[in-house]
């Protein structure tokens, strides 16, 4: 019994503490985003006539809003015909499924009806382009040359999307193009394929091929595994071989609510929801989800009437900035980016989960809540973290060879994206961060911690990774998606600088504070399950 209540007096201690700690980190945070607000309505107003791409706005007139991204600028001014589009395209195909209890194969051809119409507004002719390399791959799959060759067949058509137009790889293209005739056995045709992509982009046609090829390759994979057991137990409906068929498949390609930007979603799961729509979202549910994406719209209108994040770093202003300042823009312009891709995924989304197809959620966490590598790759883009996980991580060895395959993957992320210096040095600089990560999460798997003091160090020396994680995730998208590889020296020169380094020990304490919190929400969760 003494045993007993020496436990509990014990544990209710931890608990006073932690919910000091708390209270602490908490009131840091206030503090941290009161300065960040203020200092960031600062550098707005100050360098507001020096900034690129800044509209007269709506929300807080007279000022200026921020629509310096181009994707955020296309898609924000393209909302009331989507809007529209969204309603009649839902309406039809909902109504055609009931008055006729269609299943696959009769959805199949009404979407694909339906989408055809949406690919002819946004392509034109080039709508028959599409067509000819999607049947093209159906013929390509249902021959099953060489089947086993997939993977490489994904790199290798990767590299021609990207490379074929830059003159420093032209060497490196045609050895590919020697070697390749010998290990693929998919003739002129497989050619044709590759080469009619890049031709696409050369005259600069709006051809979305980067999702397109990653569902061409799932169709490939899922048919492939249909006719032999697959390389890893299955998550998703089998699907009978008869639903591997032309007009599903079209219409699994050119799916209008997810054609644009996704999520991606695998051929299986797309079928099986084809035949029996989801049910896993209720119309409150929906009703629930559409409510916070105007909430999150709201949210994005105010961040660019009242910051510039954008603007600084596409206007290369920030070479300018003192380290803080830096920081700071850096720091916006992350979140800017989360937000940013959070709605347009999310709209894609909603419009399919209305139509009956349930697709992955691409930002199912903050990127404020991601202590770790491992679980902010998990939560950005993470229908594309699914399939890559599916389609590539599993069959070239999964967690036995975790080591090799990141180097791989991340290498064709960059790739897929385009092949640019910078987005090779994000993804390489991503796979240097990944190393000790993994070797510190393999040490602390076999570490028994049973002491209260021990519990307590794993913590504190766990908080003190994430924020160096934090910091690292910081320069890798920042190296890739603002300075370049070029800017990484200038970078480091600012920051180990008599003016950087207390910034560096600011930000550190920062992530601390943040990768705590972190753990305080997740130990609510536990308690709350």
């Amino acid at each position: 019994m003494a045993t007993s209540s020496t436990m509990k007096k014990k544990k209710e201690k931890e608990e006073y503490w932690k919910r000091k700690e708390l209270v602490f980190l908490v009131l840091y945070a206030i503090a941290f985003y009161a300065f960040i607000i203020h200092r960031s309505l600062q550098l707005s107003l100050d360098h507001e006539s020096e900034l690129y791409a800044l509209r007269p706005g709506w929300l807080l007139p007279p000022r200026l809003n921020d629509v310096s991204d181009a994707q955020w600028r296309n898609f924000r001014a393209n909302l009331p015909i989507l809007f529209l589009v969204f309603a009649l395209f839902a309406l039809l195909a909902n109504s055609l499924r009931a008055l006729f209890s269609l299943k696959a194969k009769g959805m199949s051809f009404v979407w694909l009806l339906i989408s055809l119409a949406y690919l002819s507004y946004l392509h034109g002719a080039c709508v028959l382009f599409i067509l000819s390399i999607a049947s093209l791959n159906f013929l390509l799959v249902k021959v099953r040359f060489l089947p086993m060759t997939f993977g490489f067949l994904v790199i290798h058509a990767m590299i021609y999307f990207g490379i074929a137009r830059k003159k420093m790889m032209q060497m490196i293209i045609i050895y590919l193009h020697r070697q390749s005739i010998s290990l693929l056995c998919f003739g002129f045709s497989t050619y044709f394929f590759f080469f009619a992509i890049v031709f696409m982009k050369d005259i600069r046609s709006p051809f979305l091929g980067e999702l397109l090829i990653l569902r061409m390759i799932s169709f490939g994979y899922d048919y492939h595994w249909a006719h032999q057991d697959p390389p890893f137990d299955q998550q998703e409906r089998s699907v009978l071989k008869e639903k591997f068929s032309f007009s599903i498949y079209l219409a699994y390609l050119v799916y209008a609510p997810v054609y644009i930007a996704g999520p991606i979603i695998s051929f299986n799961a797309f079928v099986s929801q084809l035949d029996t729509p989801q049910n896993n979202y209720t119309v409150r549910d929906m009703s629930w989800y559409g409510l916070r994406w105007l909430f999150s719209f709201s949210l994005m209108e105010l961040m660019t009437h009242l910051f510039r994040y954008n603007a600084f770093a596409i206007s290369r202003l920030w070479k300018l900035l003192s380290p803080m300042d830096i920081f700071i823009i850096g720091y916006g312009v992350l979140n800017f980016m989360w937000l940013k891709f959070s709605l347009i995924w999310r709209f894609f989304r909603f419009w399919s989960l209305i139509c009956g197809i349930e697709a992955p959620e691409n930002m199912p966490r903050c990127i404020n809540n991601c202590c770790n590598l491992e679980s902010f790759w998990k939560n950005w883009h993470a229908s594309y973290n699914k399939w890559l996980v599916r389609y590539m991580y599993i069959p070239l060895g999964g967690s036995q060879r975790k080591l090799l395959n990141i180097w791989v993957i991340f290498t064709f992320v960059a790739i897929w994206h385009d092949l640019e210096w910078k987005l090779l040095s994000w993804a390489w600089l991503t796979c240097l961060f990944f190393i000790p990560e993994m070797v510190v999460k393999s040490a602390a798997n076999t570490l028994q911690v049973e002491s209260a003091f021990g519990e307590f160090l794993f913590r504190e020396i766990s908080a003190a990774g994430g924020a160096i994680t934090i910091t690292c995730l910081m320069v890798a998208n920042l190296v890739g998606y603002v300075i370049g590889p070029s800017g990484i020296n200038w970078l480091f020169s600012q920051f180990f600088s008599r003016q950087g380094l207390p910034v560096m020990g600011g930000m550190f304490i920062t992530f601390y504070v943040g990768t705590k919190l972190m753990f305080h929400i997740d130990d609510a969760k536990q308690r709350k399950h």
